[in-house]
C-alpha cells in the first residue's frame, strides 16, 4: 500500500497558555472599557480582541461584571504600601487623597457607577468592589493606625477594623451620595479632623 500523502493546510498558530490567555482578555477589556466605557462593554467584544471565545472567558470570570471589575483594579492600580509619612493625620489624608482620585478619575467614575449597579445581585463581588473602594481595607488603615499607636498618637482601644476603617467608609459615601462632582480636599480633611483623630487620639 502507497503511503497517503498529507493534505498542506494552513499552518496551525501554537496554543497559548492559560496566563497568556488571562492577559489577552484583560488587557482586551480594559481597551474596550476605554473605548466603549461600561455601558458599552460586552463578552462578546471582549472576546473577538482577545483572539478567543466566551466560553474560554466564562471559565475564569463567571459574568460581564467580573471581568470588568477585574479590568478595572488593573486600570486604576492602588499603592503597594501604606503611606508612611511619620504622623497619623498626614498619613490618612495622603491615602484618601489619592483613593478620592482614583474614584473621580474620568475612567473610574462611569465604571465604578456602573459595576455597583450590577453587583447588587451579587454579595461576593461586592464586597470586593467595596474593598477596592478602601484601597484594601482594613488592611491598610490597620497598619497605619498601629503605626500611630506605637507612636503615641492614637489609643489601642481604636485599633479595630470598624474605627480603622471609618474615614474610608465616609469617604465612600461621600463619593456615593456626590453625583459627579470630584472629591474636595475640604471634605477629606474634615473626615479627618472633625471625626476620625478626635475618635482615635488619646484622651
Amino acid at each position: 500500500m502507497l503511503p497517503v500523502e498529507k493534505a498542506d493546510g494552513p499552518a496551525r498558530r501554537p496554543r497559548r497558555r492559560a496566563t497568556e490567555i488571562d492577559s489577552a482578555v484583560l488587557q482586551a477589556a480594559i481597551e474596550e472599557l476605554t473605548e466603549r466605557g461600561y455601558g458599552g462593554f460586552t463578552m462578546d467584544r471582549v472576546a473577538a480582541r482577545a483572539g478567543t471565545n466566551k466560553t474560554v472567558i466564562y471559565r475564569r470570570w463567571p459574568s460581564r461584571t467580573a471581568l470588568a471589575f477585574a479590568a478595572y483594579k488593573q486600570m486604576v492600580g492602588r499603592p503597594q504600601s501604606p503611606p508612611d509619612t511619620g504622623e497619623l493625620r498626614s498619613d490618612v489624608l495622603e491615602l484618601l487623597r489619592s483613593t478620592a482620585a482614583r474614584m473621580s478619575s474620568s475612567a473610574g467614575t462611569e465604571i465604578l457607577r456602573g459595576l455597583m449597579m450590577d453587583a447588587r445581585s451579587d454579595p461576593g463581588l461586592l464586597a470586593g468592589i467595596r474593598d477596592e473602594l478602601a484601597e484594601g481595607e482594613p488592611g491598610v488603615m490597620l497598619a497605619i493606625l498601629a503605626r500611630a499607636v506605637a507612636r503615641g498618637e492614637a489609643r489601642q482601644e481604636a485599633l479595630v477594623p470598624r474605627i480603622a476603617t471609618l474615614p474610608i467608609a465616609l469617604l465612600r459615601n461621600e463619593y456615593l451620595m456626590g453625583g459627579t462632582a470630584p472629591i474636595s480636599d475640604q471634605a477629606l480633611i474634615e473626615i479627618i479632623d472633625q471625626v476620625f483623630l478626635p475618635l482615635v487620639r488619646p484622651r
